[in-house]
């Protein structure tokens, strides 16, 4: 498992070759060897440099990763360097963020604005402008507005329901009026055998049509009920409802979680009063010094016993270590908190949506019943309209005026009445989907609104990160300041003794250090690990060895690959070390 990279005329290696494993790296040599020459080459590889070789009219980086292999080429072309190949990092996003967030060297943009104190604003949400924000929400509502125009139609339907459901009943109760007169008419005229026989057989003719339609209609509704029905019941069948009931659980570790909270902030109070007596010298609030030749003595303003000052540090430092284990325990906790409640609410919602499709299958299979009994019916009705047609058109020629006058009536209210149920039909069919399309736009809002918010949700996730981290390496490191934050607007604020401090009072390590903590703050926020596997530390001259070493404990596992610089004294450095000796590099007289 590693990287190989193999490196031809980029930057000051003419030509070298070295092993990445995972986890922590360390290039270990003098100036002019090439160290950071290698960082460059990798940022080759990932896509986001072309450091040509002076002087040289081309270069190539190989990496080979478990995974796959990319080889990147350079080439001097009109006074420019282009590139050929793809690097590991393929999206333009990817670089970007690569490159501010993760790829630490000296040139680094964000280390670089803070060593000047310029404004951190636009290269902490730099990423922002590669998403297409505005596009992606003007496509957004662009299909909010459909699914409104759709929603308007349905909303129309069913305010037109009522209207149509009327007109129909009345097209129903003229249609039985015709049909009574028919009758009526046939009856006038029971004398003459012939003339009822025409009439009979109208009127047949009219019902079996009337059928047909009915056989049509209800024979499209069983289609449609038992179409839905498979889907709903394919649907029923893939769900699965977990049996369990996380709710004791969940209660269960929110008790403990507030009683670690509760302890943690108790501590901490403990901790800041007695840290402020001992680090501002002021031990004489609370007791009596003894001083002596070999150190002070004093009296534990707790128990009385006779101790020093350094005893008494070491035991503030044990409960230092203890509020930081109980913070690790409490996000512990966190995180279990937010995967039960996750769990609690799949289970909820797969429940509600197993009783809903059941309730609906329910009904539809009734309904289903009920068509398919009535389509039964209307299919015999026709049958038996069909055997006494075809009895009277053998004796039936012709039809009487006034029959025929109320039959093509008849004909006309039945083809109106065909046409209103059919929009009747209609109407129902649109105005169902009103609370799918109410859903739907709710969901096209909701998303809009996320996206309207992502610049102020990154900002806040980025200064979250920056405070969590500043915090962390206060704990490990010996700073002249006590505190430093990101304003809303990104301003990199430092505190000392209670008071804001300017950024030209702190030293040169300090202030890479809060270079490398507001990148990293960025690396968190815009979640760069997940796609950039490489994290990059150079020029990092301004830390003492055991700084530089705490750095990198620090850094520990914040990518799959850590690979920073260091000179050959720093070489108490838990890393795989790259060996640069074998390199051919340019002369001491070019920068590496």
């Amino acid at each position: 498992m590693g990287w190989e990279l193999t490196i031809e005329n980029v930057a000051g290696i003419r030509r070298g070759s070295a092993r990445i494993a995972p986890g922590n790296n360390v290039v270990r040599a003098t100036n002019w060897q090439g160290k950071s020459s290698f960082l460059q080459a990798i940022e080759t590889a990932m896509g986001t440099a072309a450091p040509l070789t002076e002087g040289a009219d081309a270069g190539r980086v190989e990496l080979e990763t478990p995974d796959d292999s990319y080889a990147v080429e350079l080439r001097r072309q009109d006074g420019t360097v282009v590139t050929r190949g793809s690097g590991l990092l393929e999206d333009e996003y990817d670089r970007i963020r690569a490159d501010l967030y993760a790829f630490l060297d000296e040139d680094n943009a964000i280390r670089d604005a803070v060593r000047r104190g310029d404004d951190l604003a636009d290269l902490l949400t730099k990423p922002l402008e590669f998403e297409n924000i505005e596009e992606r929400i003007a496509e957004l509502r662009s299909e909010r507005s459909s699914v409104d125009a759709e929603l308007s139609n349905a909303e129309d339907a069913a305010n037109r329901l009522p209207s149509v459901q009327e007109e129909v009943t009345r097209l129903d109760d003229r249609l039985e009026e015709l049909t009574e007169r028919r009758n009526s008419l046939a009856d006038a005229d029971d004398a003459d055998g012939e003339e009822a026989e025409r009439e009979e057989l109208s009127r047949l003719r009219a019902e079996r049509s009337r059928t047909d339609r009915r056989v049509d209609r209800l024979s499209d509704a069983v289609d449609r009920i038992e179409g839905t029905l498979s889907e709903l019941r394919e649907e029923r069948e893939s769900l699965t409802v977990p049996e369990e009931d996380v709710s004791e659980e969940l209660s269960r570790i929110r008790d403990r979680r507030e009683s670690i909270r509760t302890d943690v902030e108790l501590l901490r109070a403990v901790y800041s009063a007695n840290r402020r007596v001992l680090t501002e010298g002021r031990v004489e609030l609370l007791t009596d010094r003894d001083r002596g030749l070999l150190g002070d003595d004093v009296a534990c303003w707790l128990c009385g016993t006779e101790t020093d000052e350094e005893t008494l540090r070491e035991h503030l430092e044990a409960l230092s270590d203890r509020i930081s284990e109980l913070t690790a325990e409490r996000a512990e906790y966190d995180d279990r908190v937010e995967e039960l409640e996750s769990r609690r609410d799949r289970i909820r919602n797969a429940t509600q949506r197993r009783d809903e499709l059941d309730r609906r299958i329910g009904d539809l299979e009734a309904k289903l019943a009920d068509r398919a009994e009535s389509l039964e019916s209307a299919r015999d009705h026709r049958s038996e309209l069909d055997e006494r047609i075809e009895s009277l058109e053998e004796t039936v020629a012709e039809r009487d005026e006034e029959v025929a006058d109320v039959a093509s009536e008849l004909a006309r209210v039945e083809t109106e009445l065909e046409e209103r149920r059919d929009e009747l039909e209609d109407l129902e069919r649109r105005a169902d989907k009103r609370s799918t399309l109410a859903d739907e736009r709710e969901a096209l809002s909701e998303e809009i609104e996320t996206l309207r918010n992502r610049k102020t949700e990154m900002k806040r996730r980025t200064r979250e990160a920056f405070d969590g981290a500043i915090a962390d390496l206060l704990d490990r490191f010996d700073t002249s300041f006590e505190t430093a934050r990101l304003t809303s607007e990104f301003e990199l604020v430092v505190a000392r003794d209670g008071r804001t401090a300017s950024l030209d009072a702190l030293s040169e390590g300090e202030l890479e250090l809060l270079g490398i903590v507001a990148a990293l703050a960025g690396h968190e926020a815009f979640e760069v690990g997940e796609d950039v596997p490489v994290l990059l530390l150079d020029r990092l001259g301004g830390l003492s060895a055991g700084n530089l070493s705490t750095l990198v404990e620090y850094l520990d596992g914040h990518a799959e690959y850590l690979v920073f610089t260091a000179y050959p004294e720093h070489d108490a450095l838990e890393a795989s070390v790259v060996d640069p000796a074998e390199w051919d590099v340019v002369s001491a007289d070019a920068s590496t």
